[in-house]
């Protein structure tokens, strides 16, 4: 599976009255494409996938799939309680998605077997191929990634986790299992911040939430990023990217907040946050839009 360009995670829009938006939704979908995301991820964290019912899974990853027709692969999360991660993987096929990204399992910290088992299961439930997500209760080791290599409906790796050693010790087992199709992503919360680095690694793909919300600031960094223009990349991390993430770190949840809020700003109401998060301040909102501006302005959008 071939992923060229930003990994875009839109959000999940919410009408008044609770339910998914599904026009907005697809609107906001098909709005990013122009600007060449590698893939489309609904239904995952940044479109709050721990707080969607299985039904508006299949809302969310049908209206994905329509809107994208076929432009780019579609990935819909399938993690949590593990009845829940095998429904979702389950009606994500039935709506048409390409693959899964396996979130990490709830509440619960297993040992790295059952970990693997985890993924195991929910790769068996549907014939979609997998993404495993290396996060919270989902931790993997080098060795454990060398067992899951072996299956071949695992087809990638995404560190949540930020330890840079352990991911190198991934990477190395990846290659040396002699699969050249694993896709290597990394999925640490604005990830472009920590890009650089993750290049260094062997892991060229990113997430990027902030696509959702400023595609024009987000392409001109991956531009940048692809082209080797490290001034153009280094001002807008200091200018944009790190402010940007010392907002973020003020409240629990505003990697998904934030981003909601400033679709809000430039006009798309997709509507609150989910509990347990919550809603930025109108003093963050303030900062946000300030954030967003400058964006725009080293952007020259």
């Amino acid at each position: 599976m071939n992923f060229d360009g930003v990994l875009f995670f839109p959000v999940t829009p919410f009408a008044e009255d609770g339910t998914v938006d599904v026009a907005l939704l697809k609107e906001h979908i098909t709005s990013r494409l122009p600007f060449g995301p590698g893939g489309v991820f609904p239904a995952c964290g940044t479109g709050e996938f721990h707080a969607l019912s299985i039904d508006e899974i299949r809302t969310v990853v049908t209206a994905a799939v329509e809107a994208v027709a076929g432009a780019v692969p579609v990935v819909s999360g399938a993690g949590g309680p593990l009845g829940h991660a095998i429904a979702a993987a389950k009606v994500a096929e039935e709506a048409g998605a390409d693959a899964l990204l396996v979130l990490p399992p709830y509440l619960v910290t297993g040992p790295t077997d059952g970990v693997v088992a985890y993924v195991e299961a929910i790769a068996a439930a549907s014939s979609l191929p997998v993404i495993v997500y290396h996060r919270g209760t989902a931790k993997f080791t080098a060795d454990a990634i060398t067992r899951l290599t072996a299956n071949p409906k695992v087809v990638g790796f995404k560190d949540g986790i930020g330890d840079v050693g352990l991911a190198q010790e991934i990477v190395s087992a990846i290659n040396a299992s002699g699969r050249t199709d694993f896709a290597l992503f990394n999925g640490l919360l604005t990830a472009e911040l920590t890009q650089g680095a993750y290049r260094g690694l062997g892991i060229p793909l990113y997430s990027s939430a902030a696509f959702a919300m400023a595609p024009e600031i987000a392409k001109a960094y991956y531009d940048a990023y692809v082209s080797g223009d490290e001034e153009r990349r280094h001002a807008l991390l200091e200018g944009f990217y790190a402010p940007l993430v010392r907002l973020r770190d003020q409240t629990p949840g505003f990697g998904v907040s934030l981003i909601k809020a400033g679709l809000r700003l430039a006009g798309l109401p997709v509507g609150s946050v989910r509990p347990p998060l919550v809603d930025p301040t109108e003093e963050q909102l303030l900062e946000l839009k300030s954030i967003l501006a400058k964006g725009h302005e080293l952007a020259g959008s």
